[in-house]
């Protein structure tokens, strides 16, 4: 009897651990095969963004505009520019928060993206240690491997 009573408690435990094992696999967002024409030209003006964070179409308007992008002209060579687009485009979101459309195509702007920061004060954007809602390193301490959970944020001063 003790023998099945150990069986029992063994198979549970063991399908507890199942059951979290997902969530403990999870990967980051940042592919770990990351394109280095993305990590060079991208990442010398702001972060290198995990592609998942948006859709394949917001990804396909980014890279078609960068004469003007956000402001700024970040023109990068053709064959760069296709193949950095083509990368992004294989590593983009496909669930259901990228798919809804973000005006001007700004993760910061986008629907999931509000409602998670939703209660940070407009005043900590400004903070001169965070310097706006694009700088997700700032408070992401994992933010450059695509690790965006809230244990690891830090709220700087």
């Amino acid at each position: 009897m003790k023998k099945i009573i150990s069986s029992v408690r063994l198979s549970a435990a063991l399908l507890v651990l199942g059951m979290s094992l997902p969530s403990m696999a999870d990967k980051p967002l940042m592919p770990s095969n990351v394109l280095t024409a993305y990590q060079t030209e991208c990442a010398s003006c702001h972060m290198a963004y995990p592609p998942a964070l948006l859709s394949k179409s917001a990804w396909q308007k980014i890279m078609g505009g960068l004469d003007r992008h956000y402001g700024a002209d970040a023109s990068i060579d053709t064959i760069t520019q296709r193949q950095i687009g083509i990368w992004l485009q294989t590593q983009a979101g496909t669930y259901k928060r990228v798919e809804v459309s973000s005006p001007g195509e700004r993760i910061t702007t986008t629907q999931w993206f509000e409602k998670k920061h939703r209660k940070i004060d407009k005043s900590v954007w400004s903070r001169q240690s965070i310097k706006g809602k694009a700088q997700c390193q700032a408070c992401h301490t994992s933010a450059d491997i695509g690790d965006f959970e809230d244990e690891r944020v830090r709220i700087p001063k």
